[in-house]
């Protein structure tokens, strides 16, 4: 018996933004490792891009993420 019973219908109102077509989908029509989401709304399903964008900045900027190594500074050695 299988521990994760794969969903092939979407519930009506999660959308998804596939990476491979490069569109907004309802319910999840392709594979997982292709697409964003769920999102609540369509709206935020076709920002998917943008919000990847502007958060990867904002983590590449974040001191936090980053060591002393991958900023070049002297890792002491």
């Amino acid at each position: 018996m299988a521990l994760f019973k794969k969903r092939t219908v979407g519930k009506p109102g999660e959308w998804f933004y596939c990476l491979e077509h490069q569109r907004v989908e309802e319910g999840p029509d392709c594979p997982a490792k292709d697409r964003f989401g769920p999102y609540p709304t369509r709206g935020e399903a076709e920002r998917a891009m943008a919000t990847a964008r502007e958060k990867n900045l904002q983590w590449e900027n974040d001191p936090k993420w980053h060591d002393a190594t991958t900023r070049g500074e002297d890792d002491g050695k």
